[in-house]
């Protein structure tokens, strides 16, 4: 027994249902060897990767339908990966990242579940550079801006990986830092597309959700 409990949930992203390996609750908590509370991980964040939120159905439903041609994405705190799993299944070219130790078996059960090829992944905090990551031309990410120092995290890590020309597309359910982290990605040359979108059933009209589109062109020499 791995120490956590799990169920299978199926999904319907455009024409393709998928089958998600998800924990089976929020009080799902395992770390035997400590390796989570080394990298930050509390016991009250750890269940937070294994489940499917709607701001993940959100950018998983963005990729079904975004212009993915010629373009090298990745993918910022994947957790169960949907969003990389609907870009594998249109044939793009993606890399998925995250923290938790777990995101790596996750992504790699839930790709097999689905009949899809492995998606490369790469472990990555995101306050260390990792060169060997390479650049990209498209960075997606679902809710990762709830905690206050999270804008400036992800700021830089755009700008360590972005291409001069690239794009970023967050689904983001209202969080108030998305305000800084726009400030930001402006001082770095993208321009923001904002549209909203219900996040659950019972959202109504002006929704809280929002998808968050920033595009960069290269400045001519």
């Amino acid at each position: 027994m791995p120490g956590y409990l799990t169920r299978n949930k199926l999904v319907t992203i455009g024409d393709h249902s998928y089958q998600l390996r998800v924990l089976r609750d929020k009080q799902q908590f395992s770390d035997p060897d400590g390796h989570g509370a080394r990298l930050g991980i509390s016991s009250a964040q750890w269940s937070l990767f294994g489940q499917l939120w709607p701001a993940g159905r959100l950018l998983a439903q963005a990729m079904d339908r975004f212009d993915i041609q010629g373009k090298r994405i990745l993918e910022l705190g994947c957790g169960i990966g949907l969003a990389s799993l609907v870009l594998m299944q249109r044939g793009g070219d993606v890399v998925a990242s995250d923290i938790h130790p777990l995101a790596e078996p996750f992504l790699a059960y839930n790709a097999a579940l689905n009949a899809l090829p492995a998606v490369h992944y790469r472990q990555l905090h995101w306050d260390r550079e990792l060169p060997t990551l390479g650049t990209f031309d498209l960075i997606i990410a679902s809710d990762v801006l709830y905690e206050q120092d999270h804008a400036a995290l992800m700021a830089d890590v755009i700008r360590r990986h972005a291409n001069p020309t690239a794009e970023v597309v967050v689904a983001d359910p209202g969080r108030g830092n998305s305000a800084r982290f726009s400030r930001m990605l402006d001082q770095q040359g993208f321009g923001l597309e904002s549209t909203r979108h219900a996040m659950d059933e019972a959202d109504t009209a002006p929704f809280r959700g929002r998808l968050l589109h920033y595009s960069r062109e290269a400045v001519a020499a």
